[in-house]
C-alpha cells in the first residue's frame, strides 16, 4: 500500500517541476539563440580573396592599359556626345596642375591599372583592397551604412554580398546584357566624376558600377582572381561599359611598390 503525499510535499514537487521546466526551456532558447547568430563576413566568406595580386594584361587591352592611349581613341566605350565633347577637352598638364592627376584611378578604372593589390581584412565585415598604382584604397562594406552619411568620393562607397553563383551559370543582368557570375558581388555608389582610361575618357559622379569577383580553377600552381565589372552612366554613356580585369596571386609582397598617382604613363 502506498503512502499518501502528504499536503506539503506535493507543492514543493510541482515547483521544482516548474523551475526544471524553465530552465531547460531558457537552455535551449539559448542554444538557438546562438545557433541563429549570424556570421560575420569574414567568417562566412565562401573562398579566401586576402594576400597581394599582380595584374595580368592580355595582349587586346595592352593599348589601353599599359601606355597612355591616343587622345580621342575610346574605341569600346560607348561614349555619347557629352562624354566625347569632355574627353576631346582633356589636357594632362591640367590635371596636374588641378591637383586631378588621380582621375584615372577612380573604382571604376582603378583595377584595370597594371598594378599590385594586397587583399586583407580591415574587420569582420570590411574587406579592403589596396593597389600600389595610384595608392589607392577600395573598402568592400558587408553592412551597409546610412545613405545620408556617405560623402561622394574617388572610390566611392561599395556594398558588398558573398554568393555561391559561378562561371556558367544561368545568372543574367538585363541592363548590360551579359551573364553575371562569382563569389563576390559588389555595388558601388556615390563616386565623384573620373576617366574609365587614361586619356580622359569620363564617367560622371552619376556613374554606377556593378563588379563580380571570382577565383578561378587552379592551372598549376596559379592562382587566378577575375573581377567582371559593369559601369552605367546616365551622363556620358550610352548603354553600359563592361570590362575585364584579371589577376595572379603572388606568395608575398615581392613586387609591392606604391607609386602616387599620374596624369599619364
Amino acid at each position: 500500500m502506498r503512502n499518501p503525499v502528504s499536503s506539503r510535499a506535493l507543492p514543493l514537487a510541482l515547483g521544482l517541476l516548474v523551475s526544471l521546466g524553465a530552465q531547460t526551456a531558457a537552455h535551449a532558447q539559448g542554444r538557438r539563440g546562438a545557433e541563429a547568430a549570424p556570421q560575420t563576413a569574414q567568417a562566412a566568406a565562401p573562398v579566401d580573396f586576402t594576400g597581394y595580386w599582380t595584374s595580368l594584361v592580355t595582349d587586346v587591352d595592352w593599348l589601353y592599359r599599359m601606355v597612355t592611349p591616343r587622345p580621342g581613341d575610346y574605341e569600346n566605350v560607348p561614349l555619347n556626345a557629352a562624354g566625347i565633347q569632355i574627353m576631346d577637352a582633356w589636357d594632362p598638364s591640367k590635371d596636374t596642375a588641378a591637383g586631378e592627376q588621380c582621375r584615372s584611378y577612380g573604382a571604376p578604372s582603378v583595377m584595370q591599372t597594371p598594378e599590385h593589390l594586397h587583399v586583407s581584412w580591415q574587420d569582420p565585415q570590411t574587406l579592403e583592397i589596396e593597389t600600389d598604382a595610384g595608392q589607392q584604397t577600395r573598402l568592400f562594406h558587408f553592412v551597409r551604412s546610412d545613405a545620408d552619411q556617405r560623402p561622394k568620393s574617388l572610390q566611392g562607397y561599395s556594398f558588398a554580398q558573398w554568393q555561391m553563383q559561378r562561371r556558367g551559370g544561368n545568372a543574367f543582368n538585363p541592363a548590360s546584357g551579359v551573364a553575371v557570375w562569382g563569389n563576390l558581388r559588389v555595388m558601388t555608389t556615390d563616386l565623384t566624376a573620373g576617366y574609365l582610361r587614361k586619356n580622359g575618357v569620363p564617367y560622371s559622379d552619376n556613374a554606377r558600377m556593378e563588379e563580380y569577383y571570382d577565383l578561378m580553377p587552379k592551372i598549376g600552381d596559379e592562382t587566378i582572381m577575375v573581377d567582371s565589372a559593369t559601369v552605367t552612366d546616365p551622363v556620358y554613356l550610352t548603354r553600359p561599359f563592361v570590362r575585364e580585369a584579371i589577376f595572379k596571386k603572388l606568395p608575398g609582397d615581392a613586387g609591392w611598390k606604391p607609386t602616387p598617382c599620374s596624369a599619364t604613363w
